[in-house]
């Protein structure tokens, strides 16, 4: 079906691709079905039926309105796929299938829209997941950024698995499967803000691989992936979730040394900066040697670390400074880079 014929000839999204005539259908039979074509998906029905395998159905939804669509590393279409596999990942579940939302601006150049939803369609077969159903609207010009996208997942996880906050414990161990602050970073390079331009890659990537290596581990207590307010988003999550303060130690955190410079020049945390392929997990004590040497075992975890612990001594989030002092992480309430996700 993705053949050189089959591409499509028009240059630019029109009004008229959202009419629901023969341009619309022309849109999702050229553009969307070429990429994404799979048995599930029937361009021609309203509902689709999706064969599940025994267990927990979990389900999850996200809206992506990154700018600029394209960026190092990734492109709205892949980070639409990863985004929404990886809600499920971190809650345990294997991903099986997306719907896909498409909401077009008049005017958005064709070619750029081939090229992202072909991106989510590789992404898609990577993270072993097919997109069953979707829709497409068209914008007004000035109505939209180009391109939002909006997707739903379902997933299946083993019944009796729970991870949750309510599972953490006094003294448990705080990891992160590597970098933070890679894709806020990336995209604001992307946008050559503030004179700024650098080749960091967006982190942005499927964390399948990184949640069910802790899967068999009986002391995982819970997984998240740090996207928009970052890891001390997270920490602040868990402190309000269990009552307990969270102790982490900068120095422990992996930080690139050009989102540092980038950090430090702009007056950014790189702790409250997105992340779209990294996981947060909470273990037991006993068991974070084991959790670490898990994802060291993996290319996307080789920069792992223990990064700090669950103190119910504590009241906040702290965190001990490279100089040996302390200092309180305070809740997200600007968002230092919108439209990153």
């Amino acid at each position: 079906m993705n053949t050189e014929s089959n591409k499509p000839r028009f240059p630019h999204i029109s009004l008229a691709h959202g009419n629901g005539g023969r341009l619309m259908r022309e849109l999702i039979e050229q553009v969307f079905a070429r990429h994404l074509s799979n048995p599930l998906l029937d361009v021609q029905a309203d509902a689709v039926p999706l064969p599940t395998p025994d267990g927990e159905i979990m389900f999850t939804t996200d809206g992506f309105t990154v700018q600029p669509l394209e960026f190092p590393g990734g492109d709205i279409g892949s980070l639409a796929v990863h985004g929404t596999v990886n809600d499920l990942a971190v809650a345990g579940a294997t991903p099986l299938y997306l719907s896909l939302n498409a909401f077009i601006e008049e005017g958005l150049e064709t070619a750029l829209l081939d090229r992202v939803i072909e991106s989510l369609g590789r992404a898609a077969v990577a993270a072993g997941v097919r997109v069953a159903a979707g829709d497409t609207k068209v914008l007004p010009r000035g109505e939209g950024g180009g391109l939002y996208l909006a997707t739903t997942g379902v997933g299946v996880r083993r019944k009796g698995l729970r991870l949750d906050m309510q599972q953490i414990r006094d003294g448990d161990a705080i990891l992160v499967s590597g970098p933070v602050g890679d894709h806020g970073i990336a995209v604001m390079l992307a946008r050559e803000q503030f004179g700024m331009r650098g080749d960091l890659q967006s982190d942005s990537a499927c964390v399948l691989p990184l949640t069910q290596a802790l899967l068999p581990l009986e002391g995982l207590r819970f997984m998240r992936d740090p996207t928009r307010g970052g890891l001390a988003m997270i920490a602040h999550e868990i402190r309000r979730a269990t009552g307990m303060g969270i102790y982490m130690d900068e120095g422990a955190i992996p930080v690139r040394e050009a989102v540092e410079s980038v950090c430090e020049l702009l007056g950014y945390d790189p702790l409250y900066l997105a992340c779209e392929g990294r996981v947060v997990a909470v273990v037991a004590p006993d068991q974070a040697p084991a959790a670490l040497a898990a994802w060291r075992a993996l290319p996307q975890g080789q920069d792992a670390a223990v990064i700090g612990r669950i103190d119910k001594s504590r009241r906040f989030v702290v965190m001990q400074t490279a100089l040996g002092g302390e200092r309180m992480l305070d809740e997200l309430e600007d968002d230092p880079l919108p439209r990153i996700c």
